[in-house]
């Protein structure tokens, strides 16, 4: 097993959440901690309603927890203004969701040399980067097709890849294969394991799919509220 004695890209301490429905208090985070390390990826699992998409929220800074710290690249983010923390989102965290959202009307390349657009690279720069990360996940004979012209798995690889783009320190997933068949999962899982290791990512990706998640270097499991680490071969 790879080991990772890097400091933490992400660190979350002692966080709570709880969501209130008329009368009845639903406590969906009850003092969770987590550290995530520079080149790792670190499955999410948990059954549905566990908490899942709330842990990457308060982790993207999304949402607010109501005690507990998250402090991403040695940055405690807790109690940053909504500017700081959406600064921070668009430096150092790339997202990727069960559906690509790609848009549409732009090809591949397009998709993907947009983000870098907005942080300031010129064009020649963004596409340049943008061909090479297309490339590397075996799409660089698909750069000029549009969304509706790609596959599924060659669309959430661009949506991948889009995420990625501005080298972000932290890339968040939730169910990102969870749209595909199990065989167009299982190779976009390789894919994204090994981007995560060539690039240095720290990466947390919430899955449903227990056969995936033993493939990543730690598994995480969210259980009544707390963050459980097991071992990859005992989530089955």
């Amino acid at each position: 097993m790879q080991e990772f004695r890097h400091r933490p890209v992400l660190q979350l301490s002692a966080l709570t959440r709880t969501y209130r429905q008329g009368s009845r208090a639903i406590q969906v985070l009850a003092g969770a901690h987590a550290d995530l390390f520079p080149g790792e990826a670190v499955a999410l699992v948990g059954p549905s309603g566990a908490g899942k998409s709330t842990l990457l929220h308060i982790a993207g800074l999304l949402e607010t927890p109501d005690s507990g710290r998250v402090v991403v690249d040695g940055r405690d983010c807790t109690r940053m203004s909504d500017d700081e923390r959406t600064r921070v989102r668009r430096t150092g965290m790339g997202f990727v969701y069960q559906f690509h959202q790609l848009l549409p009307e732009f090809s591949a390349l397009e998709n993907v040399a947009i983000p870098q657009m907005i942080r300031g690279r010129t064009r020649r720069q963004a596409d340049a980067r943008a061909g090479e990360l297309l490339a590397a996940m075996g799409l660089g004979q698909r750069l000029d097709h549009r969304p509706a012209e790609l596959s599924g798995g060659e669309q959430q690889r661009t949506a991948i890849c889009r995420a990625i783009a501005n080298a972000p320190k932290l890339l968040l997933a939730d169910e990102p294969t969870g749209n595909l068949d199990p065989k167009t999962a299982a190779h976009v899982f390789e894919e994204l394991i090994e981007l995560v290791v060539r690039t240095g990512v720290a990466a947390l990706i919430a899955t449903h799919n227990m056969e995936l998640a033993a493939r990543m270097h730690r598994v995480l499991r969210l259980d009544n509220g707390v963050l459980v680490e097991v071992a990859p071969g005992a989530v089955f």
